[in-house]
């Protein structure tokens, strides 16, 4: 595959709490590590996300008495499920994962770091209005290509592909640089949304 000034690799949440031992493992997270360096060095445009929580955030469970992770609960813009303690502000859980080549970076975005809304896409927050600010960088890089890796598969990789595919860019999902929790059927429904909105899936080996 050839990748052009006009591609941007948009790497999501490889962070310590993602990966095995931390707070809210993908199964096999740390796995995508080599491959995400590799494809990267393809890249002349790299973006990393950072999921970036206060300590009370609205989706921990443990900020709601009698509440367990993965319940779920409604919230002003929807459903919430709600996760283990993650990712918090300035702790270990948060950073990315030390293998993780972070220097051929040109943005990081950090997502969740407002109390009262859970935040999966890179785009927008769960409320589907509130921007990060990435769309806007995008757009004004004059990118056309967004192509998807990280953690999760299902929800933040998902969510983030489809925002970027709705705001008019063409999406690649590189499936093996991903690893997915899958809650109830969460990858298969990843995998039907991709197809309906003709996000392209590919495999690490069209880099090679």
């Amino acid at each position: 595959m050839k990748i052009s000034d006009r591609d941007v690799l948009l790497v999501i949440d490889v962070q310590n709490d993602f990966c095995t031992g931390g707070a809210l493992a993908v199964p096999d997270g740390e796995k995508v590590v080599p491959g995400i360096n590799r494809i990267a060095q393809k890249f002349g445009n790299v973006v990393l996300t950072q999921d970036w929580h206060p300590g009370d955030h609205v989706s921990f469970a443990a900020n709601h008495a009698g509440k367990q992770p993965f319940q779920t609960i409604e919230l002003d813009y929807g459903t919430q499920v709600l996760w283990p303690t993650h990712c918090v502000q300035g702790t270990v859980g948060a950073e990315f994962h030390r293998d993780l080549e972070v220097t051929r970076a040109s943005l990081v975005v950090r997502k969740g770091f407002r109390r009262g809304i859970d935040s999966y896409s890179a785009l927008f927050e769960n409320d589907k209005k509130t921007p990060t600010g990435l769309l806007g960088y995008l757009r004004e890089r004059e990118l056309n290509t967004v192509f998807v890796a990280g953690l999760a598969l299902d929800f933040c990789v998902r969510f983030s592909a489809e925002d970027a595919r709705k705001a008019g860019f063409e999406v690649v999902v590189i499936e093996d640089a991903c690893r997915g929790i899958d809650l109830e059927g969460s990858v298969a429904a990843a995998h039907r949304s991709f197809a309906e909105l003709g996000i392209s899936v590919i495999s690490f080996e069209a880099f090679l």
